[in-house]
This record gives C-alpha cells, sequence and structure tokens, in this order.
C-alpha cells in the first residue's frame, strides 16, 4: 500500500424490514383521518399531494388510535415492534454481506422514534449472536439525516480498526400520532402534513475493510452543514403525547439556498463535478424536496426516481428512508464500478448531510 493511502470501507451489504402489510393512502384517508376532520377540503388536498401511495405502520391508525397514549407507552410499544423488525433487516444485510454476528465489531442503531435501555443495540447483538465484546453506539434524536453521520461513523471505525460493523436505521413514526386539533378546536395543518408523509421501516448497512466484491460501494467521503438561523424550520419536540413534529412551509427555500454549493463543495474536494455522479439515493422528505433539488443541482429526468418511487411505496421513513432509496439505487445497477454515487438527507438544525460513494 502506497504511504499516503487510506484504507477504504465498503458497503457491503443491505437489509431492510418492514412492519405489516402496506396501507393505502386512500384507506389512512378515509378510515382515520376524514372522520375526525369533518372531511376538510385542505386536509384532503394534503394527503393526495404527499406523493405518497401506501406505507407500513408498526401500530395501524385504523385499529389502534395512539394519538392521547403517553410517552411511556408508545416507548414500551416501540421496544416490542422496533426488535424483530431490527433483527430482520440486521440478518438480511449480514447474509447479503456474506458475514456470521460473530463476525461484527462495531453495531450502531439510529433512531429518533424510539427509546429503551437496555436498548435495541443490545437486544438485537444478543438475539443475533453477535459477540459479546461487540462495540455498540446509539445516534439518536438527529431525525431524517442520521442515517449519513451514522453510516460516516461505522466507516471510520472499519478503517481505524480493520474489522466490519453494522447501521442500523430504525424508526416507528405511527407511534407519534398527534392529536390533530388544537386546543380552540383548529384544524393543525402541520401536523396533517407530517402524518400525510410518514412510514415505518428498518434498513441496515454492513461496512466492511478490505478488498471490494462486486456490487460494493466504497465510503468515500462525508459532509455536513448546518444552518442556526432556521433552527425553528424543523424539529421534533419530546412530549407528554409522544414526539411532536414542527414543519415549516419554508424548508424547500432554505434548502434551495444551500445544497448546490454543498454538492459541488464536496465533489471539487475530489475533482469531481455534478455531471460525474451515477446515482442519486435523495431522502425523499416530500415532493417538494425532490423536485428543489433536482431544479437546483439541474439534474436530467429520471435521476431522482428511486426517490420518488421510495416516497410513493414506503413514505418518509426518517432516518431509514435514504437507506431505502440508496438499496434501490444499488438494485438498479448504479453506481457503475469506479463511478461515483452521492447520498443526501436533510433535517432539524436545519442541517444537510451528504455522502460521496464510489461503486466497485
Amino acid at each position: 500500500m502506497p504511504r499516503n493511502a487510506r484504507p477504504s470501507a465498503y458497503v457491503a451489504g443491505m437489509g431492510t424490514a418492514m412492519p405489516g402489510g402496506p396501507l393505502s393512502q386512500s384507506e389512512i384517508w378515509h378510515g382515520y383521518f376524514a372522520p375526525r376532520l369533518d372531511g376538510d377540503p385542505v386536509a384532503e388536498r394534503i394527503f393526495r399531494s404527499a406523493g405518497v401511495q401506501r406505507r407500513h405502520a408498526a401500530v395501524n391508525p385504523l385499529v389502534e388510535d395512539v394519538s392521547h397514549w403517553s410517552t411511556e407507552r408508545r416507548m414500551r410499544r416501540y421496544l416490542a415492534e422496533g426488535l424483530p423488525l431490527g433483527k430482520e433487516a440486521v440478518g438480511s444485510a449480514l447474509d447479503d454481506a456474506g458475514l456470521r454476528p460473530d463476525e461484527v465489531g462495531l453495531l450502531a442503531v439510529i433512531s429518533c422514534t424510539g427509546y429503551t435501555t437496555p436498548g435495541l443495540d443490545i437486544h438485537v447483538a444478543a438475539d443475533l449472536g453477535m459477540a459479546t465484546d461487540v462495540q455498540r453506539l446509539i445516534v439518536g434524536h438527529m431525525g431524517c439525516y442520521a442515517a449519513i453521520p451514522g453510516l460516516g461513523a461505522v466507516a471510520d471505525y472499519v478503517v481505524a480498526r480493520g474489522r466490519p460493523a453494522v447501521a442500523l436505521c430504525l424508526e416507528l413514526t405511527s407511534l407519534h400520532l398527534q392529536p390533530l386539533t388544537d386546543r380552540d378546536g383548529r384544524i393543525d395543518r402541520g401536523q396533517v402534513v407530517s402524518h400525510a408523509l410518514f412510514g415505518d421501516a428498518a434498513a441496515a448497512v454492513v461496512v466492511a475493510p478490505g478488498a471490494p466484491s462486486a456490487g460494493a460501494l466504497e465510503v468515500v467521503d462525508v459532509a455536513a452543514l448546518t444552518d442556526p438561523a432556521t433552527t425553528d424550520h424543523m424539529t421534533w419536540d419530546v412530549t407528554d403525547l409522544g414526539f411532536r413534529m414542527g414543519l415549516s412551509p419554508e424548508v424547500p427555500a432554505v434548502l434551495a439556498r444551500h445544497v448546490r454549493g454543498m454538492v459541488t463543495g464536496l465533489l471539487d474536494r475530489h475533482g469531481l463535478s455534478i455531471a460525474d455522479v451515477d446515482g442519486w439515493a435523495v431522502h425523499p422528505g416530500g415532493p417538494r424536496i425532490l423536485s428543489t433539488v433536482a431544479e437546483r443541482l439541474e439534474l436530467p429526468d429520471g435521476a431522482l426516481d428511486p426517490s420518488y418511487a421510495v416516497l410513493a411505496e414506503r413514505g418518509n421513513c426518517s432516518s431509514a428512508t435514504v437507506l431505502l432509496v440508496l438499496d434501490a439505487l444499488r438494485a438498479a445497477g448504479r453506481p457503475r464500478p469506479g463511478r461515483p454515487a452521492m447520498a443526501m438527507a436533510f433535517g432539524p438544525g436545519l442541517t444537510l448531510y451528504t455522502l460521496l460513494l464510489r461503486g466497485s
């Protein structure tokens, strides 16, 4: 190895798990929200324009109304529902990478929708048969972009220690259904937007050192940008009734100001341009987010099709979503060997995270 060469970490396997059968956007609207909102036409338009056709829910609102559950009750349900999903996603990712659980050196669990102690990291590691000395990391409450800093931390471990690692994103947004009206009985449009978009999912990634196998993705670089003037634009507050989303309609405008400079800055560091990128895994926070990214980066038609497809079939699953898109991108044969790909996600802060990958 050349003296200044840096060892590489590779995404060697991916796995996903969804709770229950998919629920259509229409049945969610007509079966739960429309009766509670008196068929409000504005709320119905929000549901119809969310870009979501179906999604999964660990707690089906057509069966259980959790909107007035205590936070304690929601957290107990998080472990009960999350553990089998986490085991399924991690097990699938390890199988995809051709690794045994006891070969894993680090397990990182990433979530903003639930917390327990002992946590999912301990339960998943034990149930799958990981070694008792496996290191563990929890990345909590960072929101929709958390998969990228989590994956960056895991890749750093792989480079430093020369051992495989796993990152698991597990989000059960259905646990945080909120009351739809304020104290005066007025409809909370912000909550309607949130509940029109979010779904549940688990997604796991195995990162390994050494020579890559065909189809592996080299983790090249990570970049972050936070605009502290917009901290109130996207919030995730812990309340007595679970976690409550705050979402400003100004988020796409803030993204429009920053996304091109953010992307080109990362690419410039590696002698690349936007035109060199062979695949885009952009977090589908909503249709306006995706259209803003495509417009500001001047992407060709179809470049964000994997993101639109995940939004339509899964909804916005918070931190797990960008990994779902990356998995769809990989299944489509992108990026091709030697070509770069870019993953991108956005969340509270307002924060943008980008990840540069290279096909092998």
